[in-house]
């Protein structure tokens, strides 16, 4: 592992976070991960973040809270702000392969709950199927076992994402699009966010884009063992509400926690209570 990076806590200009570190995981590559310690012999939380976000911007509100009941883990994914580079082409699989790779080098123990955001989602879930002994509970937030069902809406969402991608390439430095299923607007963000997200690759984010309109979990969603609940935005025009609460109803024993907000639920205050009571659910039910 390397030194950790200096980030302190809080500045006027960001919200608060925890300092993060670079992880060294063996014959991937480099990634980073935020940290905090939560109540001794307490279960690990897993935040995986959501497709153009960062660990920072997508969990900023809820590292306090969270950590007065749960010790927390939170990468920036492949390809998102400080993440893992790769030349190869962005799956989801691979990204579950890189929390599994980092929870093994960071020496967790105990019970480990993924909780996944949006595109979090499908990790978490791939994470449980890759890496079963890994994950002892899920939580689900503003996601889906399959973000586009209907085979000609994907072909089209998938022509946009090819488009997308000569877009970038041939002005690598365009202003931040306004992109489907982000959990946070990109204008008004403030400097901070605006510089996470400068700190992407564009190629791997328009190919994590591509990677989520083609997951597709509904033939083996329903195996799931393990203590499982969904918060689901009611008022998401990103996710349709319809398609997070058929995922918890095809997750044998699944919970449902409702906020009534859209696909930015997570950069409001509103979003911590329905989350830790997700979360503590899970682990009572792991207990």
């Amino acid at each position: 592992m390397a030194a950790a990076v200096a980030m302190p806590l809080r500045e006027a200009s960001r919200p608060p976070v925890p300092y993060g570190r670079r992880v060294e995981l063996p014959r991937r590559g480099t990634t980073f991960v935020r940290e905090v310690a939560g109540p001794p012999g307490a279960p690990t939380l897993l935040l995986l973040h959501g497709w153009v976000a960062s660990a920072g911007l997508n969990w900023y509100q809820v590292f306090e809270p969270l950590s007065q009941h749960f010790n927390i883990v939170a990468p920036d994914m492949r390809g998102h702000a400080r993440g893992l580079r790769a030349r190869k082409v962005f799956r989801l699989s691979d990204c579950a392969d890189d929390a599994a790779a980092m929870l093994c080098e960071l020496d967790i123990t105990g019970p480990v709950i993924a909780v996944g955001y949006s595109m979090g989602g499908p990790v978490s879930q791939l994470l449980w199927r890759r890496h079963h002994d890994l994950v002892d509970g899920l939580v689900l937030c503003a996601t889906t076992a399959g973000f586009v069902p209907s085979r000609v809406v994907r072909r089209a969402y998938q022509a946009w994402m090819f488009a997308a991608s000569g877009a970038i390439r041939a002005a690598a430095m365009a202003p931040i699009p306004n992109l489907p299923m982000l959990p946070f607007q990109t204008t008004g963000i403030g400097g901070w966010a605006a510089a996470e997200m400068r700190r992407h690759n564009w190629r791997m984010i328009v190919e994590a884009g591509h990677s989520i309109s083609t997951y597709y979990a509904g033939d083996w969603i329903r195996d799931v063992d393990v203590p499982t609940s969904v918060v689901c935005t009611t008022q998401d025009r990103g996710v349709p509400p319809s398609l997070q609460i058929a995922t918890a109803e095809a997750i044998p024993g699944a919970r449902i926690y409702n906020i009534h907000d859209g696909h930015l639920a997570c950069a409001s205050p509103a979003f911590i209570d329905p989350l830790l009571a997700a979360c503590t659910d899970v682990a009572d039910r792991i207990a």
